[in-house]
């Protein structure tokens, strides 16, 4: 009899899942788009003259959507405690829709010159809203339909979407590149993606319109034990928002760093470090993706026997002990300096273009050819002009040969498997942690500042950090940029291992502590004080300022981002964070 109430729920539970997944999985792709695509947005919307600046300034256009992910979790995860969690991200969902087909419709800079990046950074924006809204509202509804020995398998289906949503976003891109020629793709062909999330919204639409409400939910708000004030009872208090902060400093600020470094970073370091061919890179990743998604249900299911905490722990000792190994190798995999050229088949092509009597551009194209398969190509196109400065653009472009490529795909599987191993059991985890009527508000905030400010800032940082490191001449420049997320990950890792609790369904597995162990949390909250206070020094006087004082178009994007949007959010949780320590706040 228990056997048939067991199919049965988990039977119910299939259609539940498939909406709610369905509707992540589009809102994500919608969101991943813009970054799967920003090497042509560089040139589309913003000036060309410096194609690394272009490059960066896309990324911090692709940032600021993340940043205001927060805001959006406070304004619908407001509206998903109050009113529910079935209309909430119906609303996320149409916003998100609407902004991304948008993008696919704004004329490129050199139609409409500053108002192209301009109108692209306010679509951007609103994305970052709707997705803000999104993830904890997903999580919640799951979560709240499942059984509580199940949850972390049955949450893991939407986690598992995330990475799909990338896949997706990478597979039509691929598709609609190689159905037409170079020209029209860049010209128009890569308005497609975005311009087909209208057909998307529709679908979601419809499999989400018949959904039922959490049914936790509507027993609470007809037990009248809803809340009327969300935001106050989630960070008015002193109860909930030290919960907050541990989830913060704790989990997802360094789960953020791994999360970005192990599926968007990737792409940019095949891409633009490594130089693979555009239809190479994406393939390997897919191929690599294809193989991870179903680790996500694996550790999901896993968690629920063996416990969340020590499996998240595990995967964020992994990312700061493997991720600099795991990357070398990466790099090394392909490296030209390791392979033997043959010099007799070298092709060295120049032609000279008039564009006008003053104007003209030579374009030197120079191809390599390796012994095992591999080939390098490098058009170099210099814009001469009587009386002006001169412009040189280079492009790099490496095919790999079959066995780099599955090399490739062997060492990003190994990126996805540290990362499921936390992302998994993720949000099971996070629902625990905070009671049913403010859970929507209390989960969504602390993760998209995760995510958002902390992992969303990644890929840019990482980028300008190899620049700088490739232009100082550094031997191993290619890993400067991993820096940041392994002392963020390193951080969460040792406030998680001492603050956090196993969670038993609702409730924390109590253990008894030593005296010692109750002193030294406590009084370790000197030194997460201290390191906020460290970290508002170095983000503004030896960071932020100089950068932005500096004239040069990278290190003003750099320095805006360490000191207006990563130095406040990390000082204040550090500080506060260090606050209730020492008061004892985390001791039961």
């Amino acid at each position: 009899m228990k056997q048939n109430q067991t199919a049965s729920l988990n039977k119910s539970l299939v259609p539940i899942i498939a909406a709610s997944s369905a509707g992540t999985l589009i809102e994500w792709y919608d969101f991943y788009i813009f970054g799967s695509l920003a090497t042509i947005i560089s040139t589309q919307f913003f000036p060309k003259e410096n194609a690394t600046t272009a490059f960066l300034a896309t990324l911090a256009t692709f940032a600021a959507g993340l940043v205001v992910r927060p805001f959006g979790a406070l304004f619908f995860g407001r509206l998903g405690d109050m009113i529910g969690r079935k209309y909430t991200f119906m609303l996320t969902m149409l916003l998100m829709g609407g902004s991304t087909f948008a993008i696919g419709l704004v004329p490129s800079y050199d139609t409409i010159g500053f108002i192209a990046p301009i109108l692209v950074l306010i679509l951007r924006l609103l994305q970052g809203l709707a997705i803000g809204g999104e993830y904890g509202g997903a999580a919640t509804y799951v979560a709240e339909h499942s059984p509580v020995h199940k949850r972390g398998f049955w949450t893991s289906w939407i986690q598992g979407t995330i990475v799909l949503a990338f896949m997706l976003s990478l597979t039509v891109i691929l598709l609609t590149k190689n159905s037409m020629n170079t020209k029209h793709w860049e010209a128009w062909g890569w308005r497609i993606p975005f311009l087909l999330s209208a057909l998307l919204v529709v679908v979601s639409v419809y499999i989400r319109k018949n959904m039922a409400e959490s049914p936790l939910f509507t027993k609470a708000k007809e037990a009248g034990k809803t809340s009327s004030n969300p935001l106050k009872e989630s960070f008015g208090t002193k109860a909930n928002l030290k919960v907050v902060l541990l989830a913060l400093v704790g989990l997802l600020m360094g789960m953020g760093v791994v999360g970005w470094a192990g599926i968007l970073y990737v792409q940019t370091f095949l891409l633009k470090f490594m130089f693979i061919e555009y239809e190479q890179a994406n393939t390997v990743i897919i191929i690599a993706l294809l193989f991870g998604c179903p680790l996500y249900i694996l550790f999901g299911w896993l968690s629920d026997k063996v416990g969340r905490k020590n499996m998240i722990m595990l995967s964020l000792f992994l990312s700061v002990v493997s991720f600099r190994s795991i990357f070398k190798q990466l790099y090394l995999s392909i490296d030209l300096e390791q392979k033997v050229e043959n010099t007799s088949a070298l092709k060295i092509e120049i032609n000279r273009q008039f564009l006008s009597v003053n104007d003209s551009t030579i374009t030197t194209t120079t191809q390599r050819f390796y012994t095992d398969g591999t080939t390098y190509r490098q058009v170099q196109k210099e814009t001469t002009s009587i009386g002006k400065i001169g412009m040189t653009a280079i492009e790099k472009t490496i095919h790999i040969t079959s066995s780099d490529k599955w090399k490739l795909v062997g060492l990003i599987f190994l990126l996805l498997v540290i990362l499921t191993m936390s992302y998994g059991p993720l949000a099971a985890f996070l629902v625990e942690m905070f009671p049913l009527k403010i859970r929507y508000t209390s989960m969504s905030l602390p993760f998209h500042l995760g995510y958002g400010i902390f992992g969303g800032m990644a890929p840019v940082i990482a980028t300008y950090l190899i620049s700088k490191a490739k232009d100082a001449g550094t031997a191993e420049y290619y890993l400067a940029g991993l820096n940041y997320p392994i002392v963020v990950a390193g951080i969460s890792l040792v406030i998680g291992l001492l603050y956090l609790k196993e969670k038993s369904g609702e409730q924390a597995v109590v253990k008894a502590q030593s005296n010692a162990l109750v002193k030294l949390k406590k009084y370790l909250g000197i030194v997460w004080i201290l390191l906020g206070l460290m970290t508002a020094f170095y983000g503004i006087v030896e960071v932020g300022l100089p950068k932005i004082r500096s004239g040069n178009p990278d290190d003003l994007i750099f320095g805006i981002i360490a000191m207006i949007i990563i130095t406040p959010v990390a000082t204040f949780s550090l500080v506060l964070f260090g606050i209730y320590a020492l008061q004892g706040a985390y001791d039961q």
